[in-house]
């Protein structure tokens, strides 16, 4: 087990330590803001830099450099190279939600994906929470974070577009979180493009112009870069998943643009 101090109390670092020393490491911190930083390598063999990306480059500028500790970061979009004056250094993304300290700390030792990269120790801590490691080099690290981004806010955003409209026509937006999780165990165990359904990826624009009429105005040019996202996976996607069938199924209708302008 590691001797690791913890810089950041917000949820990221919060959730870790809990997490850390559930599975039996000696967890020093969080520390908090305005904390002397010099030293705080001395003692520990590996230095968490839980902060905001925008700060890490800053936080890790104030560490006295040590070859005994390696620094870590918890970015997604960063690479190790914002720790450049630390001979050890590394990098931990967990790819969960961390949304509070206590139901972070859960997800963080379910068995989760870290992305790491850097000094062999962060791939080591992912293991003892019983995680598994994939490991993203620097230069393609903000193109992992966008599509991590996508995953989770923009899955929420577009749940909170549910949501809205779900109130307009006087129902809860728990009536379609199942219809949700649904289809995101259909990606999970068949992949998105024999996942997809839905009026737009079978060229139904008929449908699609009697929603974009129903809809608020407010709501229209998300539904519209909806339709576009569907556009693009339906242009290469079967119509159905490859089972074993009885009779043959007829081939994926046209695909035709809607008379409604769409995003480019």
């Amino acid at each position: 087990m590691r001797r690791i101090r913890i810089v950041g109390a917000g949820r990221a670092g919060t959730a870790l330590a809990r997490a850390l020393r559930k599975v039996g490491h000696h967890v020093e911190g969080p520390v908090t803001r305005g904390a002397s930083l010099s030293d705080a390598t001395d003692g520990v063999e590996v230095l968490i830099l839980a902060t905001p990306d925008r700060t890490i480059a800053d936080v890790a500028s104030k560490v006295t450099p040590s070859p005994d500790c390696v620094v870590l970061h918890l970015s997604g979009s960063l690479g190790v190279d914002v720790l450049a004056s630390h001979p050890r250094r590394a990098a931990m993304h967990p790819l969960v939600p961390l949304p509070t300290a206590e139901l972070g700390a859960a997800r963080l030792a379910s068995g989760v994906t870290f992305a790491v990269a850097g000094d062999v120790v962060a791939a080591e801590l992912a293991h003892s929470l019983g995680g598994t490691t994939v490991e993203v080099a620097d230069e393609e690290r903000a193109l992992y974070h966008a599509a991590a981004s996508v995953a989770a806010n923009h899955v929420v955003a577009l749940l909170g577009q549910v949501e809205r409209l779900a109130a307009h026509a006087g129902l809860p937006v728990d009536a379609f979180v199942e219809l949700a999780r649904c289809a995101v165990e259909d990606v999970a165990v068949l992949g998105p493009k024999s996942a997809l359904t839905g009026p737009a990826a079978r060229g139904d624009w008929v449908t699609v112009e009697r929603h974009l009429d129903a809809l608020p105005e407010a709501e229209r040019a998300g539904y519209r870069a909806g339709v576009g996202l569907v556009l693009e996976l339906a242009a290469s996607a079967p119509l159905v998943p490859e089972l074993e069938l009885d009779e043959p199924v007829d081939e994926r209708p046209e695909v035709r643009a809607p008379s409604v302008a769409l995003p480019a």
